[in-house]
């Protein structure tokens, strides 16, 4: 088939969506009649561009789509393929990586850390947590950029999830910090995020729905570039992403209050980072800190979610009106 129209194109494209013409219908905003005359060649009546743009942003296909001379494979190709031009491998070495996120993140930044703490925070308040060798070139640009995070007016969002950071403080495997470097951890992070509207710090329930990978790697995006990249599974892999739907949205829902996980707000996380803090400096338990966030926030559901069900048998139920975000 040649796929010349935008009616044969858009036929192709509702097949391969595997979905029935009243749903394909309703998610285009079309009327059922008008999406039945295109597939059963009742009609010749070029589709108007906003339907057009409608399919691109559900679908991700590129605009270029619909162009004349996207016919026969190339129009396959471009919905069936990841655009190259979208889609690029960082593979560089340590120094190379560090480079090019001081370069993506120069401004600003909003990210999605796989643990707590991130690890600049790590890195200016202890020393030699998993280093084994030194480079001067290195250690000259992790400290520019530990001096360009501390800044008073770099803005920067970062979300982790409470699993992570009830882990960094309580947990007794995989956990590499004293207890006295937490808390110069905590006071930290407590000291450049309190009282200031350039740095905002979220904490998420990964409990609270299935969030696959949200917990895992680290996710920095940057809606003014239109640039995404994350942490592959291969250490000394970045992966880019260009997409600009794709970006705008993953931007758009965790900078949504409604689309986001189940999460402590940015004012109340800082309230939870010193009430933390103030449970290691006096050895309170766990469960003795879940009971002061339940008592003095309103987000105890939150971190009840996170204890095992052991700990939640031995602790108070979450008190009524807790917030989900």
């Amino acid at each position: 088939m040649s796929f010349k129209s935008g009616i044969e194109k858009i036929i192709e494209i509702y097949k391969r969506s595997h979905l029935s013409i009243s749903k394909f219908s309703s998610l285009i905003q079309k009327d059922r009649r008008t999406v039945t005359s295109w597939v059963d060649g009742l009609t010749d009546v070029e589709p108007s561009d906003e339907v057009k743009k409608r399919i691109c942003n559900l679908f991700r296909y590129p605009d270029y789509i619909w162009e004349d001379g996207c016919t026969d494979d190339e129009f396959l190709k471009s919905i069936t393929q990841i655009p190259q031009k979208e889609v690029r491998i960082i593979d560089e070495d340590y120094h190379g990586r560090l480079k090019y996120i001081m370069e993506v993140e120069r401004n600003r930044r909003f990210v999605i850390q796989a643990q707590f703490p991130g690890p600049m925070y790590r890195d200016t308040a202890v020393q030699n947590v998993y280093r084994t060798r030194t480079d001067k070139n290195i250690e000259d640009l992790k400290q520019k950029r530990i001096d360009q995070m501390l800044r008073y007016d770099y803005d920067t969002t970062e979300w982790y999830s409470i699993k992570s950071v009830l882990s960094f403080c309580y947990a007794k495997i995989g956990n590499f910090f004293t207890k006295e470097e937490k808390i110069k951890i905590l006071e930290l992070i407590y000291e450049l995020f309190n009282n200031n509207y350039n740095k905002k710090l979220f904490l998420f329930d990964s409990f609270s729905r299935k969030i696959y990978g949200m917990e895992t790697t680290y996710i920095s995006i940057n809606v003014k570039q239109k640039i995404l990249f994350f942490k592959s599974p291969i250490e000394s892999v970045f992966i880019e992403i260009r997409n600009r739907n794709l970006v705008e949205r993953m931007h758009r829902y965790y900078s949504s209050p409604i689309e986001a996980p189940s999460h402590v707000n940015f004012l109340e996380s800082v309230k939870i980072i010193k009430i933390l803090q103030d449970a290691l400096k006096y050895n309170n338990t766990l469960e003795q800190a879940y009971e002061t966030i339940n008592r003095t926030t309103d987000y105890g559901e939150l971190f009840y979610n996170n204890l095992s069900i052991d700990l939640q048998k031995n602790v108070s139920a979450p008190k009524s009106g807790q917030r989900r975000n």
